[in-house]
């Protein structure tokens, strides 16, 4: 049987659906773990449970569509370095690398299921989780069949440096093929840390384009640390996501308006790094799609924050709170190529967050301050 459930006195929904993105006064109603109904509280229809809002806003779940979960150990002492005035490189990845291979898989899974349980908390209903801190054919297999357990947006991440005993262009060989293979079944997305230090473009585009004919989506580290081919390299083969986006050319910014391909910018990453941050209004202005996600890992952006991240992008960014709510769950969603998540429309998946305030704006007026009051993921309250 069938149970439905109304939930009124909303002060303002926020659906994300373009046609009518928010309603004041508002009411939803869930059946059978889906958004039935939504539109103003005087006209919502009987249902068999009711949940008052009490007047508070409501979102959709965040979708966080870029995340480093599966790793072992810790890199405080490189933090606190980076504070001090030491600059950020990348190459601290090899020391997590080293720590999640000597753990334990019972480690490595509760580890990440602790984290993801901190972002729905925080209010992530969908989240992505890349490999790329074994870096072997056993340990990103490893990685990924943990991942497996925590989401259905799990990422082949191989190519996220150069292992320290390897060469690199048998290790390219390496990725795009043996280790490919065995990540496969557990990888929905393909993705290549294209900079310098990492991978070039003639290496991403293999890589890239061989997670293409084994059937992965594609998704490109681009643009981090410098110019550089990441991002048109992204647009180029039909990636869903080019992720950082942090130095972008005029070139770059026009491959990403004329694609599909969606420009994810991490803030935390910035924060944590002193670096600076993305130009989100460039992007905006110039019609691009933009999501924002947490970048959560263990060296540079240590937050499982969307929130965090909110704050961030319309006080360092130039976004405006609505754009920065949008950014955060159908900008992820797109980055995703998802539908039934990142808003509140008829038919999608009832994943929503009933926020301690009467608006999303809070959430960047009141940095810091946890103002989740409930959690509903696939219609059940968390």
């Amino acid at each position: 049987m069938t149970t439905t459930t109304l939930i009124d006195r909303i002060g303002l929904l926020y659906t994300g659906d373009p046609e009518r993105e928010e309603i004041a006064d508002a009411a939803l109603v869930i059946e059978d773990g889906l958004v039935a109904w939504t539109g103003p509280a005087a006209e919502a229809p009987a249902a068999d449970e009711r949940v008052d809002a009490g007047g508070r806003a409501v979102i959709p779940g965040f979708v966080d569509s870029h995340a480093h979960l599966i790793f072992a150990g810790d890199r405080t002492a490189e933090f606190e370095a980076r504070m001090s005035g030491e600059p950020y490189t990348g190459g601290g990845i090899r020391t997590t690398v080293a720590a999640t291979r000597a753990a334990g898989e019972a480690e490595l899974a509760t580890h990440a299921f602790s984290l993801v349980r901190e972002m729905r908390a925080q209010g992530t209903t969908t989240v992505e989780i890349k490999s790329g801190y074994g870096l072997t054919v056993e340990h990103e297999r490893r990685s990924l069949e943990i991942a497996t357990t925590l989401t259905d947006e799990t990422t082949f991440l191989g190519a996220h440096v150069v292992p320290a005993d390897i060469d690199a262009d048998s290790y390219v060989r390496l990725v795009a093929g043996e280790m490919l293979e065995a990540c496969a079944p557990y990888a929905k997305w393909v993705d290549v840390f294209c900079e310098r230090g990492a991978f070039d473009g003639d290496q991403t585009r293999e890589i890239l384009s061989a997670g293409l004919k084994a059937g992965l989506g594609a998704r490109v580290h681009a643009n981090q640390l410098g110019e550089g081919p990441g991002v048109r390299i992204a647009c180029e083969l039909g990636a869903a996501s080019a992720d950082h986006c942090t130095h972008l050319s005029a070139a770059d910014v026009d491959a990403l308006a004329s694609s599909g391909t969606v420009a994810t910018l991490l803030p935390g990453a910035e924060f944590s790094t002193r670096s600076p941050y993305p130009d989100a209004r460039r992007l905006i202005d110039a019609g691009v799609t933009v999501a924002l996600a947490t970048d959560c890992n263990p060296g540079s952006s240590f937050t499982s924050s969307m929130a965090f991240c909110v704050a961030l992008a319309v006080r360092e960014m130039r976004m405006m709170p609505l754009e920065a709510i949008r950014a955060a769950t159908y900008g992820g969603a797109r980055a995703l190529r998802r539908t039934d998540v990142g808003w509140l429309r008829r038919g999608a998946r009832a994943d929503l967050v009933v926020l301690d305030a009467p608006s999303y704006v809070h959430l960047a007026y009141r940095p810091g301050v946890p103002l989740v009051h409930q959690v509903f993921h696939g219609g059940l309250l968390l």
